[in-house]
């Protein structure tokens, strides 16, 4: 859809601004991301009764202290995640390859070469998922990210692309379905990311499941469409090596989802991506309001 001039204008100035800053190299950005905790964390205090909220509820059992230590390691990951997104606008794809690292893609291949023509990747909002969007080259297919447009019509060009920049596209929530019928019918190779990881509109609450120590209801919508088109199911398992550097391990749920039990893969997707948060708790996006309908 078409953006008015002065939307238009308000992107051209954004998109400026964000190049004035994309060209300077990680280490200087890094710096910047210093200053940017102190602003989200203790002046802007960004969204911190929901970090502690959630915190306190997924690790009842856990000290006081130990999650301030997590609290703070999340807002200065934030403050890098911030400042990497940007940096998406002015990177080489030989180094962003480099640093968001597919560990085996040779997963999802082989289910190409096995004659499926799009494959389900379940993702969560953990360390840099934005980064993955270049790395998908490496993949047999086409890459379609599912996103919800944004409301400010400036920002959500600008995400777009950036996200698209490395070849990828964007798929819009809504259309989902009837994208990926095309897909199907196209018998195009092409693999679609769903950051399952959301909160469900309170209407679309089919399935509910313990998720870090909390009764959680479930986004549905890619088992759903996995088992209504045949498509295989992989977890993209993440992980923050050290600062700037993160891998991804694909691992598959199943290549047979009409076979498995109803609510199986939601299942799965929800005790995989509980260990992927457990095991390094600081990189989630513990700011998501995840429980907001409990």
């Amino acid at each position: 859809m078409a953006i008015g001039m002065k939307e238009r204008a308000g992107y051209i100035l954004l998109y400026a601004g964000i190049m004035s800053i994309a060209w300077l190299p990680l280490w200087i950005l890094y710096g910047l991301s210093e200053g940017l905790y102190v602003w989200i964390r203790y002046v802007l205090r960004y969204r911190r009764k929901v970090v502690r909220d959630n915190l306190t509820a997924s690790f009842p059992n856990m000290s006081e202290k130990e999650r301030l230590r997590i609290e703070k390691a999340f807002y200065h990951h934030f403050a890098d995640y911030i400042v990497e997104v940007v940096k998406l606008a002015y990177i080489g794809k030989e180094e962003i390859q480099r640093r968001a690292k597919l560990n085996n893609p040779e997963v999802v291949n082989g289910l190409f070469e096995a004659g499926h023509t799009c494959v389900v990747l379940l993702m969560v909002h953990y360390g840099n998922w934005e980064w993955f969007s270049a790395s998908q080259e490496l993949l047999e297919g086409e890459t379609y990210q599912i996103y919800k447009p944004l409301h400010n019509r400036a920002m959500d060009r600008l995400f777009i692309k950036l996200r698209e920049r490395f070849g990828s596209y964007g798929m819009k929530r809504n259309d989902v379905f009837r994208d990926m019928v095309r897909i199907k019918q196209k018998g195009q190779r092409a693999v679609v990311i769903f950051l399952a990881d959301q909160r469900p509109a309170l209407a679309n609450v089919h399935y509910r499941t313990s998720f870090l120590n909390r009764d959680t209801s479930m986004l549905t919508g890619a088992e759903r469409i996995a088992r209504k088109l045949g498509f295989p199911v992989v977890f993209l398992d993440t992980r923050k090596v050290k600062r700037g550097y993160y891998t991804v391990n694909f691992e598959l749920l199943t290549d047979k989802p009409c076979e498995m039990p109803e609510n199986w893969i939601t299942e799965q997707y929800a005790r995989r991506a509980e260990a992927c948060i457990r095991r390094d708790p600081a990189y989630w996006l513990w700011s998501h309001k995840r429980w907001k309908y409990v």
